[in-house]
């Protein structure tokens, strides 16, 4: 008998921080801006908008506290800033306290599971990561602010090799106790295969709640939407996407783009799984998007659509 999988999944968009931090053209705050709120209008009840990290390394992000003010304010204007979670991502306190200024509430932290990979994105060990954590975790808790954790390399690390999952574990689990309400499961570099994600959710989910559990999954080998299959048959419920399937890893040689956010939710639906989400202004936004990137877009669902599903 197939395991019962979730009535509804929640899709984390992290197309305009994840996907476009690793385009080689930095667009404008103003087609950001547009980018975000054509995916809070589909409904996307998740839009990672920014990161606040130095923009002499990540150039794409700069202006990120100008597009959080933005798409917040005018979600504040139509009455729908309680219906939309707009996280950024924050490496130490210097960008907590930026994010903070530009009003965010809600952010998200990162580490690894692989010492190696935690040094080349961060220059930090994986123990060096939950210090500066604690440096202003706490103080987010305390304001009220939601936190969520990204463990990347948890299937594979690209310096490393295999990945032992009792490590993915230890970091999921100190994540928790550091305070993060949501802790995203990545696959940074492509590798994982559906019985990989079974042992490594199933293991998770014996140990932690399932409810605080996501999966990032990137479709470098063309497996994201087969290993999202087998996270749902874990009870995973909770599932990132990038609109057009931008996005990659500067730190991970070889690591495509994220699952497309158009496929998901094609696959999704079409199993009778609600998620919320207008599949075709999806579409519309990332067809937007696509001349200000300068190359198409990955996601399978769009190049098939006809253009009248949302040009």
């Amino acid at each position: 008998m197939a395991p019962a999988l979730p009535r509804r999944v929640t899709v984390v968009e992290v197309g305009p921080r994840d996907g476009l931090q690793n385009e080689a053209r930095a667009l404008s705050v103003d087609d950001r801006v547009a980018f975000c709120e054509g995916l809070v209008s589909a409904g996307l009840p998740v839009v990672e908008v920014g990161a606040f990290v130095s923009p002499k390394w990540v150039p794409q992000m700069a202006g990120s506290d100008e597009v959080l003010r933005r798409v917040a304010g005018a979600a504040e204007a139509r009455g729908e800033r309680s219906a939309v979670r707009l996280p950024v991502l924050v490496p130490n306190l210097r960008g907590y306290e930026a994010a903070r200024a530009a009003g965010a509430r809600a952010i998200a932290v990162f580490t690894a599971a692989s010492e190696t990979f935690n040094r080349k994105n961060i220059n930090a060990s994986i123990d060096e990561s939950f210090a500066r954590f604690a440096e202003f975790v706490p103080e987010a808790r305390a304001a009220g602010l939601w936190v969520r954790g990204y463990v990347s390399t948890c299937f594979g690390c690209p310096y490393e090799g295999p990945v032992d999952p009792g490590r993915v574990l230890d970091v999921a689990a100190r994540l928790v106790e550091a305070g993060c309400h949501e802790v995203s499961i990545g696959d940074t570099i492509g590798v994982a295969v559906p019985t990989q994600v079974h042992e490594v959710m199933g293991k998770l989910k014996a140990a932690l709640p399932p409810e605080v559990l996501a999966v990032h999954f990137h479709d470098t080998r063309g497996t994201a939407l087969a290993n999202v299959l087998a996270a749902l048959e874990e009870g995973i419920a909770v599932v990132d996407s990038s609109a057009g399937g931008l996005g990659g890893c500067p730190y991970a040689p070889g690591a495509s783009g994220n699952l497309a956010t158009e496929d998901l939710l094609y696959m999704l639906h079409g199993m009778g799984i609600e998620t919320g989400v207008d599949l075709p202004a999806v579409v519309a936004a990332s067809r937007r998007l696509a001349p200000r990137i300068g190359h198409g877009l990955p996601s399978r669902y769009v190049q098939a659509a006809p253009t009248s599903d949302g040009a």
